[in-house]
């Protein structure tokens, strides 16, 4: 068993007496999510309810509500979290229903979702919620019983002393364990203990998903509620010059108002993600969303250039100098822009031995350049949200990643206190960093604001995919030396973007090459961007993946053993100080991902292809079967290893494999999200490829690292590698090499 201290959670534990019949209340500022049963699906609703923590509620029936901070969209954390906190408080699952808190940093800290964090974060906290919880309950019935407190046991929400035959469910003793003072440390269940974590749970949100009860976003409803929409520029380097004819739209059935609004204030300092290319916008409000669409569509309005600007963004501790420049931008122009940057020295960022000596002695020197487009997140829910400003107070409903990020702004924006926004948090029809970045809230509130009623703002999907925010376009260079034995002697990676850089300068292969050098450049660009579904790495791991596969060809080596050979060398004769990988661990899901696959057992007409890949602290592998049928590539099946630690909920982590696998062999083949003169070219699906449901794997078998390591990430770590076991397996087939994504359109 593990001991651990809550010194932390004592000063974070706000205790007093709750409800007229006593109760418990200990709040955790720094928890983070639960899940959700209807309570119909399991015990009658109690008479009586004592809450035990800001998460944790007990009614005098034994049925246990656990609140989840955290906002969710798609990842299971409504089931996985709470399993943590029900395992160390140890109850029966099936006696558990979930709320979803509202936003509230004083009870729930920071709640976000979004860098695989989620899990990672909240292991030992929720797992200490529940602990201490339980030892209070126990405290409790000790004193009431007159026993030593180690002779009391719990199982399934009931409190056992086994010599007197005593028991008392949970919710009999939560008015007693009020008085009690918070432990100063609690111990944690030893894995081998574990009845919850590591068995897989059904989705507790499965039939209200399926039935079409479970409210998103774009269904949340409020009486007397109007509908606002936006106009925003046409393309990029363009802003709001004047609404220069709105009449006709105002004369229309059901529309109310016709008016600009600003995002930002002048002397408002930005945040990282108040990424926003169209502060200035016009807004529609009537009574329907038909009626305000076709408004939309009367409404004249003039726009002019934009202006380069400079401004300082904050973000999470540190400061940013970012360049905005005027103009307008084009996809062709991008690729020369970035083709030039290539060719010039970059700024280098990490470098190991004397790898220009090596690359001037080499026999032989491998060179590769690998691109890839901007895409759109195409979230299955475009923005939307509801606010409901009064006063000084402000009230929003919205589905997003961050609640916190938001505030700041929101306060600036319409002139009120932080502390008087309230905010809810429905769940997220998607999101893969899109709604971190939350402009369309303001925009909601401050059309609220000026109409002086509740109001929901709606995206439609054009303008959810011209308004932005993209991944980035990226290009990078590989180039390895090899000696006349045909060994691997240095290597040199130069990696930029527009606007960022991708480069993960202390990633494999650093470390296992003893000539290494690491360069990056950027190139300013008025096009917004932002995180998109493991960031940055999403590329690297293509270009990396693909570079290290034709170059196990050129030295006469099977693609995997190559690998493990390399991370063998970092493990054992590392170079540097600064690898940010165990390469045991990245070498254990390439060994898995070899077995589980049957790796180099030949089959007719059958094309493999292999990746791995590490981020966000997590190892993945796949192994990629493609046939081509009708002179068309076709994923027969896709085997995934990864190592992410202890996994919660098998099932959930294995759906989240599988939804990364097939979404990003969508983006390796079709994605492309291109400009002209500053005007996106894509709207809407019939003119942006995304993977076709008869276009998925036929089968995904998904394996896991058995290891006693904590959780670390999972929702983005399966990702990236999957582009480059796409590419490899179609070099197997075609004979030909990838390296402009997407693959089917840059052959």
């Amino acid at each position: 068993m593990t001991t651990v201290k809550t010194s932390m959670g004592r000063r974070s534990f706000l205790k007093s007496s709750a409800l007229a019949g006593g109760g418990l209340l200990l709040g955790f500022n720094w928890l983070t999510s639960c899940q959700h049963k209807t309570e119909k699906e399991v015990l009658a609703k109690p008479k009586e309810w004592f809450e035990i923590n800001s998460y944790i509620k007990i009614g005098d029936n034994g049925l246990v509500t656990l609140y989840t901070p955290n906002p969710e969209f798609g990842q299971n954390v409504r089931t996985s979290m709470p399993m943590l906190l029900a395992e160390e408080l140890d109850i029966d699952w099936k006696d558990v229903i979930v709320e979803q808190a509202p936003y509230h940093p004083t009870k729930y800290g920071f709640q976000f979702t979004g860098g695989s964090q989620g899990i990672r974060s909240r292991w030992e906290p929720l797992r200490m919620a529940g602990a201490t919880a339980k030892h209070m309950l126990r405290e409790a019935a000790a004193q009431v019983w007159q026993v030593p407190l180690e002779e009391v046991t719990t199982e399934g929400g009931v409190l056992h002393h086994i010599s007197t035959g005593k028991s008392a469910g949970y919710g009999e003793m939560a008015s007693a364990a009020a008085q009690l003072e918070v432990p100063k440390e609690v111990t944690l269940k030893d894995l081998k203990d574990f009845t919850i974590i590591g068995k897989s749970q059904k989705n507790v949100d499965a039939r209200d998903l399926i039935t079409g009860k479970t409210i998103f976003g774009s269904d949340y409803q409020k009486e007397d509620m109007l509908i606002a929409m936006v106009i925003h520029p046409p393309a990029f380097g363009l802003t709001l010059d004047a609404i220069t004819d709105d009449s006709v739209a105002r004369s229309m059935p059901g529309i109310q108002d016709v008016f600009a609004i600003i995002t930002y204030k002048d002397d408002f300092s930005k945040g990282m993600f108040d990424t926003n290319a169209f502060p200035e916008v016009v807004a529609i409000v009537g009574h329907s969303t038909w009626e305000v669409m076709q408004a939309k569509k009367e409404v004249s309005i003039s726009w002019k250039p934009i202006s380069g600007r400079t401004e300082i963004v904050n973000g999470f501790g540190r400061q940013q100098t970012v360049h905005t420049p005027a103009g307008f931008e084009s996809s062709a122009q991008h690729k020369v822009q970035m083709s030039e940057m290539a060719s010039k020295p970059g700024r280098v960022v990490r470098k190991d031995g004397n790898p220009e000596e090596a690359f001037k002695k080499a026999a032989k020197v491998i060179e590769r350049s690998y691109s890839a487009p901007y895409l759109a997140h195409v979230s299955m829910e475009p923005l939307t949200a509801f606010a409901h400003v009064e006063g000084d107070k402000a009230f929003i409903a919205a589905p997003l990643q961050a609640p916190a990020i938001i505030v700041p702004t929101l306060s600036s924006s319409l002139g009120i206190p932080a502390e008087n926004i309230e905010m809810e948090i429905p769940r997220m029809g998607g999101g893969f960093g899109r709604k971190a970045y939350a402009h369309y809230v303001v925009e909601a509130a401050l059309i609220s604001q000026k109409v002086n009623a509740p109001v929901k703002l709606i995206y439609s999907r054009e303008d959810d995919m011209t308004q932005g925010v993209y991944r980035p376009t990226y290009q990078a260079t590989y180039r390895a030396a090899l000696d006349e034995h045909n060994n691997l002697t240095a290597f040199h990676v130069k990696a930029g973007g527009i606007p960022e850089s991708p480069l993960h300068a202390n990633r494999f292969p650093a470390g296992a090459v003893d000539h290494y050098l690491a360069e990056e450049w950027t190139i300013d660009s008025n096009i917004s961007i932002g995180a998109f579904r493991a960031p940055r790495s999403n590329f690297m791991a293509s270009a990396e993946q693909s570079f290290l596969d034709e170059l196990a060809e050129t030295m006469g080596k099977d693609p995997i053993e190559f690998r493990i050979d390399l991370l063998n060398k970092a493990k054992e004769n590392p170079v540097g100080e600064n690898n940010d990988y165990d390469a045991d661990r990245y070498a254990g899901v390439l060994a898995l991902v070899r077995e589980k696959s049957g790796w180099g057992q030949s089959q007719e007409n059958l094309h493999r292809g292999v990746s791995a890949y590490f981020c966000h602290n997590s190892y993945a592998a796949h192994v990629l079967d493609m046939v081509i049928e009708n002179g068309k590539p076709v994923v027969k099946k896709v085997t995934c290893a990864l190592d992410c630690g202890i996994v919660v909920n098998p099932d959930a982590a294995t759906n989240m494999a599988e939804g990364a696998i097939t979404d990003g062999i969508g983006n390796a083949l079709y994605g492309e999200f291109t400009f002209s003169e500053g005007k996106p070219q894509n709207s809407n699906f019939d003119n942006y490829r995304i993977i076709r449901h008869r276009e998925a794997p036929k089968k995904i078998d998904v394996h896991f690292v058995q290891n006693e390591i904590n959780p670390t990430g999972l929702g983005e770590p399966p990702f990236p590698p999957i582009f480059a076991a796409v590419a490899n397996a179609m070099y197997k087939a075609t004979g030909r090499r990838y390296y402009h994504q997407p693959f089917l359109a840059n052959g």
